[in-house]
């Protein structure tokens, strides 16, 4: 892959990824003012949590990260790529359909290994009767994820890109429909996670039988290269699992403080948004090009890719980062005050934003790092430093609680973040120069943060101006939508002068996508 198809390739993905997170935005304001951030929402958080834990367990964060590289091996040597993708397609699907079974029946003790503040309250059985209904969304978006893998590997990445966005579809609209016709919210809420995992399951499935790739399930069989695949992907599948019991840890903590797991969860939603236009976008985009690169001993080329990568990937962060510590407050008012939301709900969002903020660049470079690892199906390295950061994430959180309260979960993921990433820097010096960002980078690196500083300090000054603006009625959305312009102005304005970032560039990428 060309590093403009590269380039191209990013922002195809991170387009139809900015598309789902803005109607993700729309989703969860509208489930924080129908609903609230009481009982209904924090069993919603929980049950929904389930099925995406094991999703990033099973596909994203293991299948995926052993798949794609062998299958993009294959797939560039014509070694019979679809009959490999079939007995893994086999493979993943038995294994799933067991879990959910096994979910169904001890429903009450995941929820109670999940979030054991809730026992004894409403919460607690809502969250098993809506994790119940939720869960089988694993099986149709962990097959989901294989297909998707296939279509990046082969460079089509938009079909893949775009299948987010029918879950936000089908939640917003069975919201609506609910709302509408006098239903309960929640619970068709709830409902439309499976119907919407079949959805997006049927795009992908389609998208790949257009490319070549018309897949069928089969009797499961044990063969050499699936043995291989799995030797590769358990240590992937128990570093995704650290990752994920970070996550439970946090949520264990945030369970015992009153609307703890529903605000963090809000917060979270918000730094997700430029997490997973660049860091997502990056990562699906650059595994594949490593992998076909090295296996083709291109090793210039592998490093020019991965410095592009972190270049463009961090010029788009670095801000988005200073933009969340700068003006949290505004920007969870403004996009989740209303109906049920109370502005004392918005402080406390806008608190764990702003900390996540700080996190945000050591979450996208994770992205980046991991490749080089994955690339060379090398998934047992970053098993070893997820379990690092996993145990000081469970001393911070569990360590600060007492003194620092429901905020401490927030504190350790970033924490927890910027070691991983100090960790991955370490063990890649061992893959050579094709792991160190080249001197372009390291020229523009330093200028992207002195504009970024330039926007925060802008950013913070004109939300204190505009502050009467930013609490009232509709002219709220005004207020925003002229701070978030008057950001990027001055950012990309003073990047381009001093030389952070060359506008041309993302412009003829843009020109390559839509050609």
């Amino acid at each position: 892959m060309k590093p403009i198809r590269l380039m191209a390739g990013f922002f195809t993905v991170g387009i139809w990824t900015l598309g789902s997170r803005i109607l993700g935005f729309v989703r969860d304001a509208m489930i924080l003012a129908l609903v609230g951030p009481g009982p209904l929402y924090e069993a919603y958080v929980v049950a929904f949590r389930l099925p995406n834990m094991f999703r990033r367990f099973f596909a994203e964060g293991a299948f995926n990260m052993a798949f794609v590289p062998m299958f993009s091996k294959k797939f560039e040597r014509e070694e019979d790529p679809r009959a490999f993708a079939e007995d893994a397609l086999s493979g993943l699907a038995s294994v799933l359909i067991v879990l959910t079974l096994i979910a169904q029946v001890g429903m009450p003790w995941l929820i109670f290994a999940t979030a054991s503040g809730f026992s004894g309250q409403e919460q607690f059985t809502l969250s098993v009767e809506f994790g119940r209904i939720a869960f089988p969304y694993v099986l149709f978006i962990s097959l989901a994820a294989l297909f998707s893998g296939i279509l990046n590997a082969t460079g089509r990445f938009a079909a893949a890109a775009a299948a987010p966005v029918v879950l936000n579809i089908f939640l917003i609209g069975g919201m609506m429909a609910a709302q509408f016709f006098g239903g309960d919210v929640a619970r068709a809420l709830i409902w439309m996670i499976p119907v919407s995992g079949a959805a997006q399951l049927a795009l992908v499935w389609f998208a790949a039988a257009r490319a070549g790739f018309s897949l069928r399930f089969k009797r499961p069989r044990w063969t050499p290269e699936l043995a291989r695949l799995v030797k590769i992907a358990v240590p992937a599948a128990l570093a995704g699992g650290v990752v994920q019991i970070n996550l439970l840890v946090g949520q264990q903590v945030a369970s015992y403080f009153e609307d703890a797991v529903g605000w963090l969860y809000a917060a979270d939603r918000l730094y997700q948004l430029p997490l997973g236009v660049v860091g997502i976008a990056i990562g699906v985009v650059l595994l594949p090009d490593l992998s076909r690169r090295l296996s083709a001993e291109d090793h210039d080329g592998a490093r020019h890719a991965f410095s592009r990568a972190g270049e463009v990937s961090l010029a788009l962060t670095i801000p988005s980062a200073v933009a969340l510590v700068a003006i949290p407050l505004p920007l969870v008012s403004v996009l989740f005050q209303r109906g049920e939301m109370t502005a004392e709900d918005s402080r406390a969002i806008a608190l764990a934003v702003a900390v996540y903020g700080l996190g945000l660049p050591a979450f996208v470079l994770q992205k980046i790092l991991q490749p080089l690892f994955f690339a060379r199906e090398d998934t047992t390295t970053p098993f070893h430093y997820a379990l690092a950061a996993m145990a000081l994430n469970a001393v911070v959180a569990i360590g600060l609680a007492p003194f620092l309260g429901w905020i401490a979960p927030a504190i350790a993921t970033t924490a927890a973040g910027w070691a991983m990433v100090v960790l991955l820097v370490i063990g890649g010096r061992r893959f050579g120069d094709v792991a160190r960002f080249d001197a372009r980078f390291r020229t523009r690196i330093w200028r992207i943060c002195l504009a970024a500083a330039i926007m925060g300090a802008t950013l913070w000054a004109a939300a204190r101006l505009f502050d009467t603006a930013l609490h009232t009625g509709g002219l709220r959305y005004l207020a925003l939508t002229g701070l978030i312009v008057l950001g990027v102005v001055v950012y990309f304005g003073v990047a381009q002068v001093i030389g952070g970032v060359r506008l041309a560039e993302f412009a003829g990428a843009l020109r390559r996508r839509r050609g």
